[in-house]
C-alpha cells in the first residue's frame, strides 16, 4: 500500500478533503506560509541578486515537523495549496524547506490545484499533476523583494523627515494618495447654481405627463444656460402664453443585459454595496464557504476559489445552470446560446473561474439552516448573480415625445419607459456605488401622437447645485484600484486595513476620509518620490510582475531597473532638511491648514506677533506660533480631532487641548491603563523643527582641574506633572481648554454647609466624581457633570446621604499594600 501526502493551507481545507480521500491519504495543514522575509533590514539582497533570507516562526515549526514527520517514508507528496499566485508560492516554500532538511528522497513531490472542493475536483487534480510553477513563484518573489525593499528603505525616510509617519508601501501609498485626493477635490469644489424649467401638461384626452424645456429661443439649452431665478422665471413668463403641440414620438425598444458573475474584486463591491460587508469580512465569510461547512454530517464546499479576477465559468457549470433556470423559471428565461463574458480588468488572470457556487442547483434557503446570517447572505448572493448571468436579458420599451411651439423654437422634451420583460431582474439586479438623481421617466407615458394639441397645466422652475464628487466608499476605492490596474484583487482587503491601522484614513458612514497623518504622508511622497506613487507607473509595475507569471520577463531584471532609480532618489533626500519638507507640506496643503491665508494674515491669537505655521513634533505636525517657544500657542491641525474611525477616543498618542493660560503649559489629553486622562507639560514635550539628525552637538563641558574629585552634583528630581482623570461617562472627545482648566480645579471647595458650617468640596476619586462633607462622601450621579454641581445640589446629596441608614452607605475596604507598592 503507498503512503500519499496531501498538503493543503488550512485545518478545514485539510478536514474537508481527508473526507474525499481514501485510507492512503493523508492530509495535513500549513497553516498559510511556512516562512516568510526575516523582518530584519538586508532580508533582500540587492547585490546579490536580490537574495532572500528567509525565516520560519514558532507556529510554522511546529506545522513542518508534523509534515516531515509524515513525508518520510512516503512515496508521494501532493502540494495542493490555493490556485494563485499566493498558493504556489506556499507549495515552493514547503517543498524548498523539506529539500533543505532533506526529507524528500525517495518521495516523488507534485502539485495538484482545484478550483472548488468537491469531491470530484478533488479526484480529478490527482489524475493531472504538475511540477510547482517557477514563472508564478518568480512573480510572488519580485512582488514580496518589491513590497519589502519599499517599505524597510522608505519608511525610515518618513520618520526621519516626517516625525509621526508610519510606514510608506508600494501599493499602500498610491491607494492613500487616491483617497487625499479625492479629498482635495472636494475641499476645493466650488458649488455652481443652475436653475431646470419643467412643465406638467395634459394630452387631448386630459392626462397629465411632466416634460423638461430643452430649447428656447431656437438654442439647445445647456447645464447652466439658466444661472438664476431671475433668468428662470422671465423664460417662463416667455412661454406661457405659447400654444404647444407634439411635434416627433419617438418608441423604440431596448435590452439590458445581465452582470458577468463574480471576480474578488466584484465581489466585494457588491457585497459592500448592499450588504454592508467591509472587503475584509467578505474575504473571510467567502473563505469559509470555499473551505467548506458541515452539511447533513459531511463538510461540504459550497463556492469555488474566492480569489480569482476571472469571469469564466466552466462549460459543465454553464449547462448545469442553464438546466436548473429551464425547470425553475421557463425557457423564455434561458438565452437560446451560453452567456460568454469578457474580464474588463487590466492583467487579468484567466486561469482560473469564476466565483460561482460549486452545485448551481444548491438553492440558499436549503442550506440556510447551517449556515450563520453573513455566510447565508454572501451565499445568497454569489447564487443569484451566478444563474442571473446565464439569464435572458431584461426587456424595456422607452418613448421619447418633443412638444414644441408653432415657431418650434420652445420645446419640451417627455421621455418615459416601461418593462416588457424582466428577464434576469427577476433574480438578480446589480447595485451601483453613487446612486444617481433618479432618471426622468421611468414611468409609462400616457397616449401621444404627432400633432396632438397639448395645454399646459403648471410650469415650474427648479433651483440646483452642482454636487462634489463623492468620497471613496471601499467599494469605490476597490472599483478605481482595479480600473487602474492597481495591486491584486487578493491584497484589496489588507491593504485597506493597513490604511486604516496606520491611522492614514478613517472609515466615517462608509467613507474613507484622510486623517493628518495620511495627508501629510501624502505630501511628502508627492513632492519627493512622486514617480513612485504615480497611478500609471504602479500600474506598469504591475504589468512587469504579470509578465514574469507569464515567463515572459526575468524578475531580477525588472528589479533591478527598479531599484537603480529608486535607490538614487532615496539618497538624494539625504541632505534634505525638515525645514525644506515644511516649507513643500505647508505650500502643499495651505487651503486645509490655512484657508489659503497668505503668511502675513496668519497672526497668532496669542502674541499677535509671531505667525501660525506648520511644525512637526514627536507626535506628528500641529500648527504653532512661529516665536516658539517664546510662545507657546499651538492647535491640532484642520478639523482633526485624533479620533478612531468610530469616532471615540481610541488613540494611543496624546492630543493636544491647548496651553494653560496661567501656567502656559501644554495640556494633553493622554490614555493610561486606567483610562483618559488630562496631563500639564512644559515645553519639552513638543520637538521644534530641527529634526534628530540635525540637533546641534551640546556645548562642551569646562574641563575640570586636576585634584581631588568634587563629588557630583545630585540632579533635583524632576516634578511630577500635573494629572487630572476624565470621570466615567464624560464626553472624552469634546473636552475643550475650558474645560481642562476647570477639571484641573479639583478638588475644589464650593463654600460651607448651612447647618454644620463644615466644607463641601467636589473632586473627582477612583469610583468617580463626588462631594465631600467632613468624613461624608456622597457620589455624583452619572447624569450630572462634576463641573455643573451647584452649591445647593451639592448639599442636597450630602444630606441624602446622611439621612440614609448606616448599614446602607457603601463601606470602602482598605487598600491592601503590597510589598512592592510599601517600597513606592
Amino acid at each position: 500500500m503507498s503512503k500519499n501526502i496531501v498538503v493543503v493551507e488550512s485545518p478545514a481545507k485539510a478536514k474537508t478533503i481527508n473526507r474525499y480521500l481514501g485510507n492512503d491519504f493523508v492530509v495535513l495543514a500549513s497553516y498559510g506560509h511556512v516562512r516568510d522575509l526575516a523582518a530584519k533590514n538586508g532580508s533582500v539582497n540587492p547585490d546579490d541578486g536580490f537574495s532572500m533570507t528567509w525565516e520560519t516562526n514558532d507556529r510554522s515549526e511546529k506545522q513542518l515537523k508534523e509534515i516531515i514527520k509524515a513525508v518520510k517514508g512516503a512515496d508521494n507528496l501532493y502540494l495542493a495549496t490555493d490556485p494563485d499566485r499566493e498558493g504556489e508560492a506556499i507549495s515552493w516554500h514547503v517543498q524548498k524547506v523539506l529539500e533543505e532538511r532533506n526529507v524528500l528522497k525517495g518521495t516523488t513531490v507534485q502539485r495538484i490545484v482545484f478550483n472548488e472542493i468537491t469531491k470530484s475536483a478533488v479526484q480529478q487534480s490527482l489524475k493531472q499533476p504538475r511540477q510547482v510553477d517557477m514563472a508564478l513563484v518568480e512573480a510572488y518573489l519580485a512582488r514580496r523583494a518589491l513590497d519589502y525593499l519599499v517599505g524597510f528603505t522608505l519608511s525610515p525616510v518618513l520618520w526621519r523627515k516626517l516625525p509621526g509617519s508610519r510606514s510608506a508601501g508600494r501599493v499602500q501609498s498610491v491607494a492613500l494618495r487616491l483617497i487625499v485626493e479625492r479629498e482635495q477635490e472636494i475641499e476645493a469644489f466650488k458649488s455652481q447654481e443652475y436653475w431646470t424649467i419643467t412643465a406638467v401638461l395634459l394630452n387631448p384626452k386630459n392626462q397629465a405627463f411632466q416634460a423638461r424645456l430643452t430649447h428656447h429661443h431656437g438654442k439647445k439649452l445647456d447645464k447652466f444656460d439658466i444661472p438664476t431665478q431671475d433668468v428662470a422665471d422671465k423664460i417662463v413668463t416667455a412661454i406661457k402664453p405659447e400654444d404647444l403641440t407634439v411635434i416627433e414620438v419617438e418608441k423604440k425598444q431596448v435590452k439590458r443585459h445581465p452582470a458577468a458573475p463574480f471576480i474578488t474584486s466584484t465581489l466585494q463591491q457588491e457585497a459592500s454595496r448592499k450588504l454592508g460587508f467591509g472587503t475584509s469580512r467578505t474575504m473571510q465569510i467567502a473563505q469559509r464557504l470555499y473551505e467548506g461547512v458541515d452539511i447533513a454530517g459531511e463538510t461540504t464546499g459550497l463556492i469555488t476559489y474566492m480569489r480569482t479576477d476571472s469571469v469564466i465559468m466552466s462549460k459543465d457549470a454553464i449547462a448545469e445552470g442553464r438546466e436548473f433556470l429551464l425547470k425553475a423559471y421557463g425557457k423564455e428565461y434561458v438565452p437560446d446560446q451560453p452567456r460568454q463574458f469578457k474580464s474588463k480588468v487590466k492583467n487579468a488572470q484567466e486561469a482560473h473561474e469564476a466565483i460561482r457556487p460549486t452545485l448551481l442547483s444548491r438553492r440558499p434557503q436549503e442550506v440556510a439552516a447551517y449556515l450563520d446570517d453573513a455566510q447565508y447572505k454572501l451565499y445568497d448572493l454569489i447564487w443569484k448573480r451566478t444563474l442571473a448571468s446565464q439569464m435572458e436579458s431584461a426587456v424595456f420599451d422607452q418613448v421619447g415625445v418633443d412638444v414644441a411651439n408653432a415657431a418650434k423654437k420652445t420645446i419640451f422634451r417627455a421621455t418615459g419607459s416601461t418593462q416588457v420583460f424582466d428577464g434576469f431582474l427577476k433574480l438578480y439586479q446589480e447595485g451601483v456605488d453613487d446612486e444617481p438623481e433618479a432618471p426622468e421617466g421611468d414611468s409609462l407615458l400616457p397616449p401621444l401622437n404627432q400633432n396632438d394639441k397639448i395645454e399646459k397645466q403648471s410650469i415650474t422652475p427648479n433651483q440646483h447645485f452642482t454636487q462634489p464628487p463623492p468620497r471613496f466608499s471601499e467599494a469605490s476605492l476597490v472599483k478605481k484600484l482595479e480600473e487602474l490596474g492597481i495591486g491584486r484583487p487578493s491584497t484589496y482587503a489588507s491593504l485597506i486595513q493597513v490604511l486604516q491601522d496606520r491611522d492614514y484614513v478613517r472609515l466615517e458612514k462608509k467613507q474613507f476620509t484622510p486623517e493628518d497623518r495620511g495627508r501629510l504622508v501624502t505630501s511628502f511622497l508627492v513632492h519627493f518620490f512622486k514617480k513612485y506613487v504615480e497611478y500609471d507607473f504602479t500600474a506598469h509595475l504591475e504589468e512587469q510582475l504579470d509578465e514574469i507569471s507569464a515567463g515572459q520577463q526575468s524578475w531580477q531584471t525588472v528589479m533591478s531597473t527598479f531599484w537603480k532609480d529608486f535607490y538614487k532618489t532615496v539618497e538624494d533626500t539625504q541632505p534634505l532638511r525638515v525645514t525644506e519638507v515644511i516649507d513643500k507640506l505647508e505650500q502643499d496643503l495651505s487651503q486645509y491648514l490655512f484657508q489659503d491665508l497668505p503668511k502675513e494674515q496668519r497672526l497668532c491669537p496669542s502674541c499677535h506677533e509671531g505667525t501660525i505655521s506648520l511644525k512637526l513634533g514627536k507626535f506628528g505636525a500641529f500648527l504653532g506660533c512661529s516665536r516658539y517657544p517664546d510662545c507657546k500657542h499651538t492647535k491640532p491641525l484642520g478639523s482633526s480631532k485624533d479620533e478612531s474611525p468610530e469616532g471615540g477616543f481610541e488613540s494611543n498618542e496624546p492630543k493636544l487641548i491647548g496651553v494653560d493660560p496661567d501656567t502656559k503649559e501644554n495640556i494633553l489629553l493622554k490614555k493610561g491603563p486606567y483610562g483618559p486622562y488630562l496631563e500639564w507639560e512644559g515645553s519639552d514635550v513638543v520637538i521644534a523643527e530641527t529634526a534628530p539628525e540635525e540637533e546641534t552637538a551640546p556645548e562642551e563641558e569646562a574641563t575640570p582641574k586636576k585634584g581631588k574629585k568634587k563629588p557630583a552634583k545630585k540632579k533635583p528630581a524632576k516634578p511630577k506633572p500635573k494629572r487630572v482623570s476624565i470621570p466615567a461617562g464624560f464626553d472624552k472627545d469634546g473636552i475643550t481648554l475650558e474645560i481642562a482648566v476647570k477639571l484641573k480645579e479639583l478638588p475644589k471647595q464650593i463654600g460651607l454647609h448651612p447647618e454644620t458650617s463644615e466644607l463641601l468640596v467636589l473632586g473627582i476619586g477612583r469610583f468617580g466624581p463626588y462631594v465631600k462633607h467632613g468624613s461624608l462622601f456622597a457620589s455624583i450621579p452619572k447624569s450630572e457633570s462634576v463641573l455643573d454641581i451647584s452649591f445647593e445640589k451639592a448639599c442636597q446629596l450630602v444630606d441624602a446621604k446622611a439621612k440614609r441608614p448606616a448599614k446602607a452607605r457603601r463601606i470602602i475596604p482598605a487598600k491592601k499594600v503590597t510589598r512592592t507598592a510599601a517600597k513606592k
